[in-house]
């Protein structure tokens, strides 16, 4: 069963990754929490060390909180509403950006709000006799980023909503960010300026990348470093090239000679083949333009279905 799981987990998205994640990291957070209370053993200070702390100091005790607040939920329906966030948000942010993008900009969201939250209570009188007792849990900042950034490149794309009908994500977005900055003193006011935090992210990701800065780059660029760091491609490429060099100390055979013949042959193929990748890949990014910019005008229901399916195949690279 175990198996089954990971390997269902491998197949799936980014998308579906983070819901899975999600909902593992809920469900043994209530796992715990049952047992616990069997035993009468109290873990609301076991669970609060996975939560972000508003009090400075605390925070400085565990850091982490900036990380795994963002993958702790309060309840199911907290758990629910944000994975039906994520699930409708996520596939439309792929059709526009990579699944690299999203995985990077969920972090780089959630560790925004959190920022954000932790400088409105340190900062604002209002929290002052709430400074030690807040924390701040759920995906809502990093999905919030999700959403600004999907609102920015693609603001007239047109989505259906029950009991209000058709509308488009640049209203959506708007509205949302109007509803977070007028419930900033409410009750849950954390939620609130975490979500601020999130769309100021995904607004910033957007416009960046149309420039050729992408905000995501540190974040993916650590998610790369250890899958490589532990590959064992990489030391047996090492061992191979050493065996190489070490078989034929003399180096004057005609298996050496064919060996460097076929070696400059590769150098010359090379570059051919790097000048029809470039290119390639140039007429490829020229026709999604050409798609992206038809959902400007005339919405993603313009499209053909193998208009659709190039977009979907081009966001899942």
């Amino acid at each position: 069963m175990g198996d089954n799981l990971k390997r269902t987990f491998l197949r799936g998205d980014i998308v579906m990754r983070f819901i899975g994640i999600n909902t593992v990291v809920y469900l043994a957070c209530l796992l715990v929490t049952v047992v616990a209370k069997l035993f009468k053993v109290d873990t609301t200070t076991w669970l609060q060390v996975l939560m972000l702390p508003s009090y400075l100091p605390q925070f400085l005790r565990q850091p982490w909180g900036i990380v795994t607040y963002m993958f702790m939920h309060a309840d199911f329906t907290h758990l629910l509403f944000n994975m039906l966030w994520l699930y409708w948000f996520g596939r439309i942010f792929l059709y526009f950006f990579s699944a690299r993008h999203l995985r990077g900009l969920y972090i780089v969201g959630g560790v925004a709000g959190g920022v954000l939250f932790l400088l409105f209570y340190n900062i604002f009188p209002l929290f002052a006799e709430q400074l030690r007792s807040s924390v701040l849990v759920g995906a809502s900042a990093a999905i919030l980023a999700i959403v600004i950034a999907t609102a920015v490149k693609a603001p007239d794309y047109k989505i259906n909503l029950l009991f209000i009908g058709s509308i488009s994500l640049k209203w959506l977005a708007l509205a949302t960010i109007v509803v977070d900055m007028l419930f900033i003193a409410s009750s849950n006011a954390g939620g609130h300026i975490a979500h601020l935090g999130g769309a100021l992210v995904g607004w910033w990701f957007a416009a960046g990348l149309s420039k050729g800065y992408d905000i995501t780059a540190w974040v993916n660029a650590v998610f790369d470093f250890f899958p490589r760091l532990f590959s064992p491609r990489n030391g047996g490429s090492k061992m191979k090239i050493h065996r190489q060099k070490t078989s034929n100390p003399s180096g004057k055979s005609a298996k050496h000679s064919r060996q460097k013949a076929h070696y400059q042959k590769n150098v010359g193929n090379e570059h051919s083949a790097d000048y029809e990748y470039n290119a390639t890949r140039k007429q490829q990014a020229d026709d999604i333009d050409k798609i992206l910019e038809k959902i400007k005008k005339s919405g993603y229901d313009a499209l053909t279905e193998a208009e659709k399916k190039r977009l979907f195949e081009a966001s899942n690279k």
